[in-house]
């Protein structure tokens, strides 16, 4: 990190960054969530032994020896959303809790101290790592969902680009579930508490999304219009899971409303994190 003196500042970001590669696979981050996708692919090698298409035309109740070619699209494109929405929920659980510690290592006394006596700015330092950290996961999420993808198009002889669209949806979820680690790092400097609020968060969107339901249900104005705000002030991790598979099983699908506010959520909590750092005294 010496080399930080003579950066410019996108040269410091790229540093910062490649700093926070090198520092997963130190401490085997890096290694362990490749080797995990890549064991979940081996398992999915093996499950597609059987014929699955055969398989799911037989629980539908269709006669394998006159399905139609609507029908096994429609089959492939059911499977297509189930296999991503599992993928969508085990790739962003296993990135908070691959990315939670990288954040509050960088503020450990030593290192944090070492690093400010550079001529970085506090912000710089924090995005940095934030996009270290997305740089990592994406990567492993790309590796993971294009070799299912493969196999199950292989498999199968129908290639649906439809599904792919779970990189971008999980990625994008993961953003901003990392402003939120970024935040905890911060501000408890530490990657249990970081995990468990994540977690917490992925969960209660999906109690929050059911409010068309619940509103109905509750008795005092007030309880509505508070639910009503929890939920848009959240972020839409279960909308978006459902929109995913909405959209890769070639139905209409809600999905704009839920990103916006996802994101505004994440720019407000990783703001606050980048001032808090700023005026923290290390």
């Amino acid at each position: 990190m010496s080399d930080l003196v003579t950066l410019p500042r996108f040269g410091v970001t790229a540093a910062l960054v490649a700093d926070t590669f090198q520092e997963a696979m130190a401490r085997w981050l890096f290694w362990a969530l490749f080797g995990l996708s890549t064991l979940l692919i081996l398992f999915f090698l093996f499950i597609l032994k059987i014929d699955v298409v055969d398989g799911a035309i037989s629980l539908l109740g269709l006669q394998s020896t006159s399905h139609s070619f609507s029908d096994l699209q429609r089959i492939v494109h059911l499977a297509y959303s189930r296999v991503a929405l599992f993928l969508y929920v085990w790739g962003t659980f296993l990135a908070v809790f691959a990315s939670a510690g990288l954040m509050p290592s960088v503020l450990e006394p030593g290192r944090v101290g070492l690093l400010l006596s550079k001529p970085i700015t506090r912000p710089v330092l924090l995005m940095g790592r934030f996009l270290g950290n997305l740089l990592i996961v994406s990567a492993n999420v790309c590796y993971l969902i294009l070799s299912i993808w493969i196999i199950i198009g292989i498999k199968t002889g129908m290639w649906d680009p439809a599904f792919l669209l779970s990189i971008p949806f999980t990625v994008f979820v993961f953003a901003v579930l990392l402003c939120v680690v970024v935040f905890i790092g911060v501000v408890f400097e530490s990657a249990p508490v970081a995990v468990m609020v994540a977690a917490a968060l992925m969960l209660v969107s999906g109690i929050l999304a059911q409010k068309g339901n619940v509103v109905k249900l509750l008795s005092s104005e007030w309880s509505r219009d508070l639910w009503t705000w929890l939920y848009w002030a959240s972020p839409k991790v279960w909308d978006l899971g459902r929109a995913m598979m909405n959209l890769i099983s070639d139905r209409s699908a809600e999905w704009w409303a839920p990103a916006w506010t996802s994101a505004a959520f994440g720019i407000v909590v990783l703001a606050a994190a980048i001032q808090i750092f700023r005026k923290r005294d290390y």
